[in-house]
């Protein structure tokens, strides 16, 4: 995986070199960082490594499951992602659908069934639930194994990783895949300003500690920071979770800046037979003058979610194995 991350690096910095050649004297525009890319490198590692454990304990897999309530389309979509993401890696993947009639006790019952199902190495329950009757989320999540909670949810692991206990916890699956899309670039995170705009449990928080424990010096920003433009044009790296759509412009940034953007929002255009289209949080256009690297939307932070839920769910099942010696 070195070895790749290297060759991927080096071939980042000759398209900058080209596209600088080709401009004279003027700024060359930033170099796309895919997820896709990125994330079918990660996964054909994962298959190589499933495939080892399958070698060495004769027949076994690593296992997932993936409880919802309810039916949303979207989370249909999603779960239908992991489910094939699993099987060309060769994890065995299950999907445990409720009734939106479900009651908080029956969803408890189900998460703890899984939790003792010693087969299953990670388990997800998939959000927003949709319910019926009142069901504490917060609750449910934290229903979930430690050992099994390849979401990094739990509080178990958010405050493991809030520590700093990196190498002892589960960590959530985008920040940890803006992580891997930052070192595909090259650009060491220690000693460098890094910003995180947005605060979620499951983007912005975990971000900043991750970015935090590799040694950046980290600025946080919200919906209550009064000089963003400021902030931003101070950041090395800069990663966006804030779920406003094109809200970052390119003259904010730094020269040369690494630009992860976790945005995912739909905006009116008369071109799509949708009648809209997909863009970041960040306004890529003006971005990409800027920017020495930054993540296209979609094509970006998103692939590598899925690939790291993978990931964690093959941590898993290798540690549980490490415990059976």
């Amino acid at each position: 995986m070195q070895e790749i991350t290297v060759m991927f690096s080096s071939f980042a910095h000759l398209l900058r070199l080209g596209a600088s050649g080709c401009q004279g004297s003027s700024r060359s525009i930033a170099t796309i960082v895919s997820g896709i890319k990125t994330s079918k490198l990660v996964r054909t590692r994962l298959k190589e490594e499933v495939e080892t454990m399958s070698r060495e304990f004769t027949g076994f897999r690593p296992g997932l499951t993936v409880v919802q309530v309810g039916n949303r389309d979207d989370s249909n979509l999603y779960i239908s992602t992991k489910l094939q993401a699993a099987a060309q890696i060769g994890i065995v993947a299950k999907h445990v659908r409720l009734s939106p009639t479900a009651t908080q006790d029956e969803v408890l019952q189900c998460v703890m069934s899984v939790n003792d199902d010693t087969s299953v190495h990670g388990l997800i329950v998939q959000l927003p639930l949709d319910h019926v009757t009142h069901i504490d989320t917060q609750l449910v999540t934290n229903a979930v194994s430690p050992l099994k909670d390849v979401d990094g949810l739990t509080c178990i692991n958010a405050g493991k990783l809030s520590r700093g206990d990196l190498s002892d916890c589960f960590i959530p699956c985008t920040p940890n895949g803006c992580m891997e899309l930052i070192r595909q670039t090259g650009v060491s995170v220690a000693g460098k300003h890094a910003v995180v705009i947005g605060r979620s449990k499951i983007v912005g928080a975990p971000m900043h500690d991750l970015l935090l424990w590799s040694d950046a010096t980290v600025t946080s920003c919200h919906s209550k920071t009064t000089d963003l433009p400021e902030q931003v044009s101070r950041a090395d790296i800069l990663v966006v979770g804030a779920g406003r759509a094109e809200m970052v412009r390119g003259e904010w940034l730094k020269d040369g800046a690494v630009v992860i953007d976790c945005g995912i929002n739909y905006i009116p255009d008369g071109t799509k037979a949708s009648g809209q289209r997909v863009v970041g949080d960040v306004h890529f256009a003006s971005a990409n003058q800027r920017a020495g690297f930054i993540t296209p939307v979609p094509g970006g932070v998103g692939p590598m979610t899925v690939a790291m839920l993978m990931e964690n769910t093959v941590w898993s099942a290798q540690r549980f194995l490490q415990h059976l010696k």
